[in-house]
């Protein structure tokens, strides 16, 4: 389990002394940004963060290479593979009705948020057709049994509806504390009737040789490999939720969302409750990942030779990209920017560059602008284009997006060429 994940990394931080839920658990989060770190005293419980907060820590616990994230989710994306049901999991060692969620490692991440807030829980529901949805949603703790959880006009948001106008609960299970093949699974984007716990078998499959394995929890699917999880009820009922530090690393507003009732708890021997900072790094990972496929199978649609996507640190892996293309014909490299800003509507900048440049190192693209892109030709603008909410320079939405074209000239490539030993 998580614990068993974090001993396999050498450069994880183990904090022995106690900290507090409110505050304290983000000031090591921040300091230690991309490493790993364990508290193994947050209120009595035991809590890891920054888990997956870099490509190759990713990559080492999924057995393949940095590169191959992109080409391994795109796989998973296309073939998803039925789970396998089995009689136990290890959740089932420990299970109450008697809990406060007021009284469980729930951190409070930054001063004006809302309140304590589930950050990396998804939500497992089954809908009357018996199609399976799992997705994140944040959860913003009101009391010991309920919290206000944020959904988005997606997959969960359509089953919520249906029985809230029926005047009905909808029956869900909360995960938290998952290995990192179903968490990037539940961050997807895909069509109404493809289960993410079915992508989350092809990548169990592709990493590890077998399906993954989930427990029947009162008629839903629920990954065995889980430290924590509740049984709930999404009521019709709506309440304020927020304010709330989104992947920006700046406050989302207070809206009106569903209140939701936790109704038991079911946890592992020893468990380890997996606190996701809010606009760190491993929040930039697990929302920005699952989006890398969908650019990589628009451009791919215009530009048959595509490298590699990357969005950018920098740009909060949701913002900013960089695409590598072999490019066939001058024009090419336009078709691309345009080609994925739709494969990922929330794009608001991206630099397109040929082969020969490494999209993982910063310098190098940079240094591709230097010397290939020229602003009166090789620079698209797109005005009052429907973007991220979460910019907070755009208004009610809209921006400007703008990409680059960073690529050498077919006609002139000989006159680009790199020194070489």
């Amino acid at each position: 389990m998580l614990g068993e994940i974090i001993e396999r990394f050498d450069d994880a931080v183990v904090v022995k002394e106690q900290v507090s839920k409110e505050l304290g658990v983000t000031r090591y989060l921040l300091k230690y940004r991309d490493r790993p770190v364990l508290f193994k005293d947050v209120d009595g419980w035991e809590v890891a963060g920054n888990i997956w907060s870099t490509r190759e820590r990713i990559a080492s616990y999924l057995g393949i290479e940095r590169e191959e994230i992109l080409h391994t989710m795109t796989w998973a994306m296309e073939n998803p593979e039925p789970y396998r049901t089995v009689d136990g999991a290890p959740f089932m060692a420990n299970s109450t009705g008697d809990f406060s969620l007021t009284e469980l490692p729930i951190p409070k991440y930054y001063p004006k948020d809302g309140g304590q807030y589930f950050t990396s829980a998804m939500v497992i529901a089954r809908d009357e057709n018996g199609f399976v949805n799992m997705s994140f949603h944040r959860m913003m703790v009101i009391d010991d049994k309920r919290a206000a959880i944020r959904l988005v006009p997606r997959h969960l948001y359509a089953m919520w509806k249906e029985k809230a106008e029926a005047g009905e609960e909808l029956d869900v299970r909360i995960v938290v504390g998952n290995p990192i093949h179903i968490l990037l699974a539940g961050a997807t984007s895909v069509a109404y009737g493809i289960s993410e716990l079915e992508i989350a078998s092809a990548m169990s499959r592709r990493a590890f040789g077998r399906p993954l394995e989930v427990f029947d929890l009162g008629g839903i699917p629920v990954p065995v490999e889980t430290e924590f999880v509740f049984g709930a009820k999404i009521l019709p009922e709506l309440t304020d939720e927020g304010p709330f530090v989104d992947i920006t690393g700046t406050y989302d507003y207070v809206r009106k969302q569903p209140v939701v009732v936790f109704e038991r708890m079911y946890h592992v021997d020893e468990p380890v409750f997996h606190a996701l900072l809010p606009g760190g790094y491993e929040h930039f990972m697990l929302m920005g990942l699952p989006k890398e496929p969908q650019i990589y199978a628009s451009v791919k649609r215009v530009v048959p030779r595509v490298h590699g996507v990357r969005l950018t640190e920098g740009g909060a892996m949701w913002l900013h990209a960089v695409v590598s293309i072999t490019k066939q014909h001058d024009g090419d490299g336009k078709n691309a920017i345009l080609a994925a800003f739709a494969g990922h509507p929330s794009l608001k900048h991206v630099v397109v560059v040929d082969e020969d440049v490494d999209i993982y190192d910063d310098r190098e693209v940079e240094w591709a602008i230097a010397t290939r892109f020229q602003a009166d030709r090789d620079l698209v603008v797109i005005p009052n284009a429907r973007g991220s909410s979460l910019d907070p320079s755009a208004e009610k939405s809209l921006t400007a997006k703008w990409g680059i074209d960073a690529t050498k000239p077919l006609e002139r490539k000989e006159e680009f060429e790199r020194a070489k030993l």
